[in-house]
């Protein structure tokens, strides 16, 4: 296992009592990525990212950050956010950052301005001297955020970092790590929300019931998936029957008609045929392959409708003092 690699895992297992969490996982999280970690609740993202850090231990397999089985020496170089929040609650956000900025080698006065730096990238400045207990529940998510970045780490390793954020806060986060990657930084990060893996992520890595169905370019995975066009017509034309006729199958969702592209087709060639049978188009709109597709394509469709259904819910908690 390469010592410049920051995260490699092999055949790695985990069980707990009957129950397999994770199986026989492969994973090389290369130097300077950012890997999205994708999957419904209990797929094995969580129990394969505490692996990683040594928390849990493989049942089988091997794990190694930067060459080498998680010691205090490699988890120095990592920065990490659990998906179970908490924090020192009779501490200041200040004080909490500049803690967690020390324990990882930082001296006490380069501690201190980083927490400050940090304050402000959030927006936070304003409550730097407020106790985690005044904070409302999304200040000190943030808060906690800005703990995992405190010692400018080579690696990052963030579960849900986006969950109980508002979408100004998501944004802000999004900011944040991609001013992380441009410093050097390595990040890989499990999300529900797609459209945060599709803006930030290079490489994708799906999971389902403990396996690793997808690993690699977020462009290889969007291949994956077959492109389509929206068209909208006159009520009570049959754009199916129309369009049969030249070799495209298309399907009506609440009167809205998608028709699917192989490979070797183009959105115009499905616009002539359309437009050579005497369609009454309204409306024409190809649309590119988006990564919600490949994700109910390769999960199972339950999983995948519970998981992007928990976009339609409030995701964040309010923003303020309590």
């Amino acid at each position: 296992m390469g010592k410049d690699t920051p995260l490699e895992i092999r055949e790695a297992s985990k069980w707990f009592g009957d129950f397999c969490a994770v199986d026989s996982l492969n994973l090389t999280v290369e130097a300077g990525d950012i890997v999205g970690f994708l999957g419904p609740n209990g797929a094995g993202k969580s129990t394969s990212l505490r692996m990683a850090l040594g928390v849990l231990a493989p049942d089988q397999g091997q794990v190694a950050l930067y060459g080498k089985p998680p010691d205090l020496a490699t988890l120095r170089r990592v920065g990490f956010l659990p998906e179970e929040r908490g924090l020192y609650k009779r501490m200041t956000a200040r004080q909490i950052i500049t803690y967690f900025a020390r324990l990882k080698g930082l001296g006490h006065r380069a501690a201190r301005t980083r927490a400050d730096d940090l304050l402000e990238a959030l927006g936070l400045q304003a409550f730097g001297r407020h106790k985690i207990s005044r904070l409302s529940k999304g200040m000190a998510q943030k808060v906690q955020i800005l703990t995992a970045l405190a010692h400018q780490p080579d690696f990052l390793i963030l579960d849900e970092p986006f969950s109980g954020l508002d979408p100004v806060n998501q944004q802000a986060l999004e900011s944040l790590i991609v001013s992380e990657h441009q410093r050097g930084a390595t990040v890989i990060f499990s999300t529900h929300v797609m459209e945060h893996a599709e803006r930030l992520c290079e490489t994708i890595v799906m999971m389902a019931q403990g396996r690793k169905v997808f690993d690699g370019p977020l462009q290889a995975a969007l291949r994956t998936v077959r492109r389509s066009v929206r068209i909208e017509v006159s009520e009570g034309f049959d754009l199916a029957a129309c369009l049969a006729q030249h070799g495209f199958r298309a399907h009506a969702d609440d009167g809205i008609w998608r028709v699917g592209l192989a490979a070797d087709q183009d959105p115009q060639d499905i616009l002539r045929a359309a437009i050579g049978a005497g369609a009454p188009i309204t409306s024409f709109q190809p649309e590119g392959a988006r990564l919600r597709d490949v994700f109910v394509s390769l999960v199972s469709a339950p999983e995948a409708d519970d998981v992007l259904s928990q976009k339609r819910e409030p995701d964040y908690a309010g923003g303020g003092v309590s």
